[in-house]
């Protein structure tokens, strides 16, 4: 074999030696030890990565549990048995954490809510918004086309007949999608303890608000003032909870609510006062003009 062939192969060869030894250097210097928990906790995890933990995704989050910086619990996909075996596993308290669910500050259905146009077009909240309103008379109503719904990887969200979402607080995990998905904000999370709620984001006032929505906050003030030890402040015509003084909060404020704009939720079920007005129809109101 003739120098000239070998001595391109011998550089290679050299030189692919000395590029494993530089390699071999490099890993051992900038390894990083991973404790193997992480993975093992990660594999009990539902990996769904829906962040309702408050964590990037479920790889975020064992870690955070297995440095000690959050409970198992604090999964709300996972059921208590597997939060409780990952606490089990690393030889730490589960923990506990009140279940958060996502809340729809409206409850105009369109057997309540005016339509000042007919909407045709893509079946989108979003793309509804964004074409010219939806249609709906109230500009900040529900619009009824499901964004919330399709966003929704547990099931929890469904439309109910009068074109409103309807959570399922058992399924709800609190993932934040239907908040995002929502082009007029009208979801947020809460702890289920948050039980006094105000079903309303019509800034109008008396018979504007009403014009609108017959089931709309006309700014009559009168939860604020029933409300114990200044849990209520009007805001923009609007009520405002002030849910850092939660414990004060029972049905009290709700009983001369006149619309029911303002309830109390008591899991699936949504309690309004005694004055507030009795829907008895179930069919879609007209659309005006028409």
């Amino acid at each position: 074999m003739s120098a000239s062939f070998l001595t391109p192969v011998l550089f290679m060869v050299a030189l692919g030696g000395v590029l494993a030894f530089v390699i071999a250097i490099a890993v051992r210097r900038l390894y990083v030890y991973e404790d193997p928990r992480i993975e093992e906790v990660e594999e009990m995890l539902p990996a769904v990565n829906c962040g309702a933990c408050g964590y990037a995704g479920c790889r975020a989050f064992a870690e955070a549990v297995v440095k000690g910086d959050a409970p198992p619990s604090k999964c709300t996909v996972n059921t208590a048995e597997a939060n409780q075996g990952i606490a089990e596993h690393l030889g730490v308290d589960a923990g506990t954490q009140e279940k958060i669910v996502a809340r729809l500050a409206c409850a105009g259905g369109k057997h309540v809510a005016k339509m000042r146009a007919r909407y045709e077009g893509m079946s989108s909240c979003t793309a509804a918004v964004v074409s010219g309103g939806g249609g709906k008379a109230c500009a900040w109503g529900c619009l009824g086309l499901g964004d919330c719904e399709v966003s929704c990887t547990f099931d929890a969200i469904h439309m109910n007949e009068y074109g409103l979402p309807v959570v399922d607080v058992d399924k709800c995990t609190a993932c934040n999608d239907c908040v995002v998905a929502c082009p007029l904000d009208l979801f947020s999370l809460h702890p289920v303890s948050h039980k006094l709620w105000v079903a309303c984001k019509n800034l109008e006032e008396g018979d504007r608000a009403l014009d609108v929505c017959e089931v709309a906050c006309n700014a009559c003030e009168r939860c604020a003032v029933d409300a114990p030890g200044g849990l209520i402040r009007m805001h923009n015509n609007l009520p405002v909870v002030d849910y850092t003084k939660n414990e004060l909060a029972t049905p009290m404020p709700t009983e001369r609510c006149p619309t029911g704009a303002i309830v109390w939720l008591e899991k699936d079920k949504i309690i309004k006062g005694a004055a507030a007005k009795k829907i008895v129809r179930k069919s879609a109101l007209p659309i005006q003009g028409e």
